[in-house]
């Protein structure tokens, strides 16, 4: 990782906020850096500039652990290296390269976005947060990662890992935290002249914090636990995505013989993924967009 020199306090300006003062921007900086330099991770997405590539990184670590990502991350790029690429995929190869990954309406949304990033904007990715955030899939958080990360720009975000070291640092002994409380510090804090190497490095020192300690993002508001997958519906949902990709239609009573679930269950779970447009219905059968004619 590259040595990142600690801001000092001469460097920030006094404020007049009550929040922090100059020495402890300084003082909390200089931990996070320390840390980063010595102990930062290293991912094929922290290497590249790429918005392209960024976006997809981003997209798929919504609600994955980085070692799901990593080897999704560099199949799905070199299978589709640009949004063009992408835009252009059949969505039944997209799912291919997207399982394992989960909530594969990300996939459907990924894929939507890079085709109106073709349409809209020339195959050139906006910079502006607000404009990111109104492509499908992508929300006020994710938009200013992909812009930090993407063109190094001050943007203010919070996600699970760094949620935790703020938690951790300033809000000791206080149940219920929210977001809003949190993101001030967030911003007084941020580095604004290495904003992306700044949030891998909180990220970092996040997922070292609850390695150490019981789970600080659990005294946050937004905290939830996460279902089992075993019998759940996501569970079927990807068993019935997983049997689309075998067989180019289905009709309802091959998918009942083909998932050993009830059958009123499947039934409600694929006319939900109908609505959301990741099967198509069509004469009595079922299948993934783009796979029949």
């Amino acid at each position: 990782m590259p040595n990142i020199p600690p801001i000092c306090s001469k460097q920030i300006p006094e404020n007049n906020n009550p929040l922090l003062v100059a020495d402890e921007i300084a003082s909390f900086q200089k931990t996070i850096w320390d840390y980063f330099n010595e102990r930062g991770r290293s991912f094929s997405w922290r290497q590249t500039q790429n918005p392209y590539h960024i976006v997809v990184s981003e997209v798929m670590l919504q609600q994955t652990q980085t070692f799901r990502v990593a080897p999704k991350y560099e199949q799905f790029i070199a299978a589709f290296p640009d949004f063009q690429t992408l835009a252009t995929a059949q969505f039944s190869e997209v799912l291919r390269y997207w399982k394992g990954l989960g909530y594969n309406r990300r996939a459907l949304n990924l894929q939507k976005l890079a085709q109106e990033v073709m349409h809209k904007f020339g195959g050139i990715l906006p910079t502006i947060p607000e404009i990111i955030d109104e492509f499908p899939g992508i929300g006020p958080a994710t938009a200013s990662s992909i812009c930090a990360f993407a063109f190094n720009a001050p943007s203010v975000f919070i996600e699970t890992n760094i949620r935790a070291v703020y938690i951790h640092f300033f809000f000791q002994g206080k149940e219920k935290v929210h977001d809003s409380e949190i993101r001030p510090f967030v911003e007084l804090t941020l580095d604004k002249e290495n904003p992306r190497l700044w949030y891998y490095a909180l990220m970092d020192y996040g997922v070292m914090l609850k390695k150490m300690y019981p789970n600080p993002s659990r005294k946050s508001a937004h905290h939830t636990t996460q279902t089992k997958f075993e019998g759940s519906d996501r569970q079927i949902r990807g068993m019935i995505l997983q049997s689309l990709l075998e067989s180019p239609k289905l009709s309802l009573i091959d998918l009942f013989s083909l998932i050993n679930r009830e059958p009123t269950r499947i039934e409600r779970i694929l006319y939900e993924l109908c609505k959301e447009n990741l099967v198509i219905s069509k004469n009595n059968f079922f299948h993934l967009p783009g796979t029949l004619k």
